[in-house]
């Protein structure tokens, strides 16, 4: 199924290759593991997400190494905004030629793309958290809990988004980051994997469309 065991990296030879967020693994995972794609993906660390040049670096090394060994193209599953909000995303997509997915972020990914986030989030008003944030959230203790609620202070509260079915495990984590930013449970979406499947769906049709008119 393409599936690589974790911490293994795998060279992207014989399938389209999907360079993609950490953040999204389980549910990338799950998908392969159910045949609904068949690629090879390699996972950045979702920690990167904490500094845009430490996520550039990562990337544009990714892209650089993979693009290489992957004659069925490269796809990014990173939001348009990952990078900052300059269009630095699209500069680097168009330098590498690559397919990326529809979306603004990785949430936005799970939500199907497009911008779907913002239809749910006009004026973002709102944390939302699938399985990967609550773990990597909850893992982010730099300021003091009075300076981390000072600074979620504009958002609303906290949307939880279970695309797994698994979110009760994380019952503790998840108190623990509402104690911490100050920030109430507002919902749980039961939103399943639909969303992410068709928008890498899209990706992939519109990366084949992109090799046949290579060829």
């Amino acid at each position: 199924m393409g599936n690589s065991p974790r911490g293994v990296e795998m060279d992207c030879t014989e399938k389209t290759c999907v360079i993609c967020c950490g953040i999204l693994r389980k549910e990338i995972e799950h998908l392969q593991a159910k045949g609904d794609i068949d690629v090879q993906v390699h996972f950045l660390s979702e920690q990167l997400h904490a500094d845009y040049n430490l996520l550039y670096r990562g990337l544009n090394g990714a892209l650089k190494k993979h693009q290489k060994q992957s004659p069925q193209g490269v796809i990014v599953v990173y939001g348009d905004l990952c990078l900052g909000f300059n269009g630095e995303m699209k500069a680097l997509i168009d330098q590498y030629d690559v397919v990326k997915v529809d979306a603004l972020n990785c949430i936005d990914c799970i939500f199907g793309g497009k911008g779907k986030l913002l239809e749910v989030d006009p004026d973002h008003k709102y944390l939302f958290l699938n399985s990967a944030w609550i773990r990597f959230t909850a893992k982010l203790r730099r300021e003091t809990k009075e300076k981390t609620r000072e600074m979620f202070s504009m958002l609303d509260g906290i949307i939880l988004l279970d695309a797994m079915g698994d979110l009760d495990e994380y019952r503790a984590k998840i108190d623990e980051i509402a104690d911490y930013t100050g920030l109430p449970i507002l919902e749980r979406k039961n939103i399943g994997l639909v969303g992410l499947k068709n928008i890498l769906i899209e990706a992939l049709d519109r990366n084949r469309q992109k090799g046949s008119a290579s060829r």
